[in-house]
């Protein structure tokens, strides 16, 4: 079968490149990315180069794509081809006979968006950060009335800590406001139980399969992750998997509060970047998917294994002859 990744320079799409490898499947890869020097593409059985995503020709490219390799499933790879593919999702998958992995546009929005996040808990009466956008002052206020400094400044859509910022006083409030674009201000919740990462897959109404891992950070990635086996925060992360309906994966970043009460500031609706690492704990989610997309394979949740990830630095080596031979699609 035949397997196509968009991203092969992104983490995220490699992350999926290598969950694939570490699967029993027996597939042909198809990688794509905008740059030749993107590592993920030399992973790959075969590789194109497609333009970015908001480009205009973007969609023309993908669907040349679909036309001559006809693979069976798309993994996507990169945040920005979201949007794209989610509004051409069951047009494309009716042309070219192919399975695309994409949440719904509505669940795309919600995860893109750090504010409707906060709203999306609060209105499925689940407890989430106090938020405000930067132009709504008696929001603000009600934030700083209810949890106090400190507080944490960052742009509504944004990944990888990018523009985040953290505010002591009302002075640095206003200069991080001032200085962040698109800005909402939430609490900053206690970290003394460290930060969680975890997945939940959901399919025909349920969310069959969930992980929960505890994360160190270092410039917004994950670099050490540990399994943690919490049968009240697995239950949790089941219960806003099926309140978001994603279409196969869904991430959700939390932390624990001063009350012991799990809070969600991001979300991805779809794999993540630490998805390779959880395969290395047996929860290989991409296969999985895979499975159940095309043969109606039932997931059923792995055994996770109990284990500590340290995440390092590797090299992909390449001859000029190997980048001239990747073509645009």
């Amino acid at each position: 079968m035949k397997i196509a990744v968009t991203g092969g320079g992104a983490l995220l799409g490699q992350g999926i490149l290598r969950a694939l490898r570490r699967s029993s499947l027996q597939l042909h890869t198809v990688a794509l990315d905008v740059s030749p020097l993107s590592a993920g593409l030399y992973w790959a059985d075969e590789a194109y180069l497609v333009p970015l995503a908001n480009a205009p020709d973007y969609l023309d490219a993908i669907r040349r794509m679909l036309a001559k390799v006809r693979p069976d499933v798309m993994l996507v790879g990169t945040d920005v081809e979201l949007v794209p593919l989610a509004a051409q999702r069951a047009e494309l998958e009716r042309e070219f006979n192919v399975q695309i992995l994409v949440s719904s546009p509505e669940v795309v929005a919600i995860a893109d968006d750090k504010y409707q996040t906060a709203r999306f808990f609060k209105q499925h009466d689940f407890a989430a950060p106090a938020s405000a956008l930067a132009h709504d002052k008696p929001g603000i206020a009600a934030v700083i009335a209810e949890c106090g400094f400190p507080l944490i400044v960052k742009p509504c859509i944004g990944a990888r800590s990018y523009g985040v910022s953290r505010a002591d006083n009302e002075e640095q409030l206003q200069w991080a406001l001032a200085h962040t674009k698109n800005a909402v201000v939430q609490e900053c919740i206690s970290d003394a139980d460290g930060e969680f990462t975890a997945s939940g897959l959901y399919f025909d109404g349920h969310c069959h399969a969930v992980i929960v891992m505890r994360r160190d950070l270092r410039d917004g990635n994950t670099y050490r992750a540990f399994t943690v086996f919490d049968a009240v925060l697995e239950a949790q992360v089941k219960a806003w998997t099926e309140a978001l309906k994603p279409h196969g994966p869904a991430n959700f970043q939390f932390r624990i509060d001063a009350r012991g009460r799990p809070k969600v500031f991001e979300i991805n609706g779809r794999f993540s970047g630490t998805t390779p690492l959880r395969a290395h704990a047996g929860f290989n989610e991409v296969e999985m998917c895979v499975r159940k997309l095309l043969w109606d394979e039932p997931i059923v949740q792995p055994e996770v294994k109990p284990i500590t990830i340290l995440r390092h630095w590797s090299e992909t080596v390449i001859e000029p002859q190997q980048v001239d031979a990747v073509k645009r699609i």
